[in-house]
């Protein structure tokens, strides 16, 4: 099934004829902000998951790049009109159009991640350009870490981050 583009505005439209939004993305990106008329069912979840039942699908990421890439998979898992919100989240709130957040909850997991790796990798220069040569070893190692992370889709750092307090009591939640 072709998945279609519509706008923010146009999705609101949609709800209102009785159309579901689905948000796409992980469970600490929902749990951080969404649309509050929005089913959650996670991308990776998806092709195991029972879609609701509504004349329309409108499916949501955080930017709308997570969507259109997925389109042929979305597609594949309905069987009535199905849609991709252009923009996804991002574009919901450009719209002025409400959402629902809980800063209480830790920021997204690739973010921290991309914080963390950051931070280790600026650490690692400047204490090897002004304490000693050896601490770039820790950017180099921060480094090789995030191509491996690139290649194979195993984090390590990310799986490290997801046993830290504050994320285990927001996947518990």
């Amino acid at each position: 099934m072709t998945i279609q583009t519509i706008t923010p505005e146009a999705a609101r439209q949609l709800l209102d004829h009785g159309a579901v939004l689905v948000d796409i993305r992980s469970v600490s990106e929902y749990a951080r902000e969404r649309i509050e008329q929005a089913c959650h069912i996670p991308m990776e979840r998806l092709t195991q998951a029972e879609l609701p039942r509504a004349p329309a699908l409108v499916f949501l990421c955080r930017s709308g790049n997570r969507t259109r890439m997925n389109a042929r998979t979305l597609g594949a898992c309905v069987s009535c009109e199905a849609y991709v919100m252009e923009g996804g989240l991002d574009g919901w709130k450009k719209a002025g159009l409400p959402v629902v957040r809980d800063p209480a909850q830790p920021m997204e997991l690739s973010r921290q991640t991309q914080i963390a790796a950051g931070s280790l990798v600026l650490a690692g220069v400047l204490l090897g350009a002004f304490v000693a040569p050896g601490f770039y070893v820790l950017a180099g190692f921060v480094g090789a870490g995030m191509i491996v992370a690139g290649v194979s889709g195993f984090c390590g750092m990310a799986r490290l981050l997801m046993k830290m307090p504050w994320n285990r009591r927001a996947m518990q939640a």
